[in-house]
């Protein structure tokens, strides 16, 4: 059987409900993901993404920088992360500045945790002026 060279313990990424995992990693690749016993989340039970749906991490086109588009053309060009978060920031002041909060909404994540989540709630009501937030695990 693979023995890892390394344990990571973690959360799962694809809900908010929380479940603890351990990694197991080989040459760097992750090859085996299993429930945490020592807590009162999940008890050591995953559901089948969470067990077994960790391959998008090693995809060849998984993106590993941000991508911006250099005056608003259709290619897009890697930058550094400043650059990118101000970009982001700039536009959407620019928009609630000019056709009022409401133009923007924010469609949050069941992959983000439930504190990432209210972060994000808590961005759009009180930073962008607007109660325009949802979450696709609502459907």
């Amino acid at each position: 059987m693979l023995q890892a060279d390394q344990v990571v313990p973690t959360t799962c990424p694809y809900c908010g409900v929380g479940c603890q995992i351990d990694l197991h990693i080989k040459d760097g690749m992750i090859f085996r993901v299993n429930g945490r016993f020592d807590n009162h989340v999940n008890h050591g039970n995953l559901c089948v993404k969470g067990r077994f749906g960790y391959d998008y991490v090693h995809a060849p086109d998984r993106l590993r920088q941000p991508l911006i588009r250099a005056n608003r053309s259709d290619e897009l060009a890697p930058t550094d992360w400043d650059i990118a978060l101000n970009t982001v920031a700039n536009r959407l002041r620019h928009a609630r500045d000019t056709y009022g909060p409401d133009s923007i909404a924010i469609l949050t994540s069941a992959k983000c945790t439930n504190e990432e989540n209210y972060l994000l709630q808590k961005l759009t009501r009180a930073i962008l002026g607007t109660n325009s937030v949802d979450h696709c695990a609502r459907l």
